[in-house]
C-alpha cells in the first residue's frame, strides 16, 4: 500500500521535463546528422559523387552515425517516460504504444549498421586495392539504400505509436488537447510517407515535405511543452489514483 501511495504522490514534472529535454536532443541530433554531417555528403542520383564525398570526409560520416546512436539511446529512455506519464489514461493502449516504439528502435538500430557498412569499402585498403571506383561507389550506395529502407520501416512502426500517443494525450486532461492533435497528425504523416516510399517511391518528394510540417510541429511543440510546463500535476495525480483503484 505504501508503494502505491508514494507512486501517486510522486510528482511527474521531473519526468516530463526530462522527457522534453531528451526530445529536444533527439530532434537536434537527428537534424544535425541529416543536414550538417552525414546527410550533406549524399548526392541523390550520383553514387560516384557520394562515394567521393564520403572518402574526402569520413569523419563527418562517422559523426552522423554517432548522432543517430545518441538518438536511439535517448529514445529508449523517452519510451519509459512516455509509459509512466500516460499510464493513467489507458493501460492497454499505453502498453501497445510502448510496444510499437520498442519495436521501432531495434529496426532503426539495425538499419544504422548499413551506414557503417557503406563506409567500409571506401576507407579500408583491402577494398580500395581490389575493387574499381565504380564498384566501390555502388557498394556504398546499396548500403545507404538499405539504411533508408530500414529507417523507413522503423518510422512506419513509430507512426502507429504516435497515433496512440496522440489519442492518449488528447484524452489525458493533464496535457493540452492541441498537443494530442498535433501528435496524431505527426503519426499520420509518418505512415503516409512510409507507405508512399514502399508503394511508389517517386511520390516521396511530395510526401516528405507534407510529412515534415506536422511532424516538426507536433514533436517540437510537445518537447517544448514538456520541458517548460510539464503536466498538470493535480489532474495527473487524480488520474493516477483512479488507475491504481481500478488495478
Amino acid at each position: 500500500m505504501s508503494n502505491i501511495v508514494s507512486s501517486i504522490e510522486a510528482s511527474p514534472k521531473p519526468y516530463a521535463r526530462l522527457g522534453g529535454f531528451l526530445y529536444l536532443i533527439i530532434i537536434a541530433a537527428g537534424f544535425s546528422s541529416e543536414f550538417f554531417f552525414r546527410g550533406k555528403l549524399i548526392v541523390g542520383g550520383d553514387p560516384m559523387a557520394t562515394a567521393n564525398n564520403i572518402m574526402a570526409a569520413p569523419d563527418l560520416w562517422r559523426i552522423g552515425i554517432a548522432l543517430e546512436y545518441i538518438c536511439i539511446v535517448c529514445t529508449i529512455i523517452l519510451a519509459m517516460i512516455y509509459y509512466y506519464l500516460l499510464r493513467p489514461v489507458h493501460k492497454e493502449l499505453n502498453l501497445l504504444a510502448a510496444f510499437f516504439r520498442m519495436v521501432s528502435i531495434p529496426v532503426q538500430a539495425i538499419a544504422l549498421v548499413y551506414l557503417i557498412d557503406a563506409l567500409a569499402p571506401l576507407t579500408r585498403k583491402e577494398y580500395l586495392d581490389f575493387y574499381t571506383a565504380d564498384q566501390l561507389s555502388i557498394m556504398a550506395t546499396l548500403a545507404i539504400k538499405s539504411h533508408s529502407n530500414g529507417y523507413s520501416a522503423s518510422l512506419l512502426i513509430l507512426g502507429f505509436c504516435f497515433l496512440i500517443h496522440g489519442y492518449l494525450i488528447f484524452k489525458s486532461g493533464f496535457l493540452p488537447k492541441a498537443l494530442g492533435v498535433l501528435i496524431l497528425f505527426a503519426g499520420a504523416g509518418y505512415i503516409m510517407h512510409c507507405f508512399s516510399f514502399i508503394l511508389e517511391p517517386s511520390f516521396t518528394k511530395w510526401t516528405f515535405p507534407i510529412m515534415m510540417l506536422p511532424v516538426l510541429a507536433g514533436e517540437v511543440s510537445l518537447s517544448v511543452w514538456l520541458l517548460v510546463k510539464g503536466v498538470d500535476v493535480e489532474k495527473w495525480k487524480l488520474e493516477q489514483a483512479k488507475f491504481f483503484h481500478k488495478n
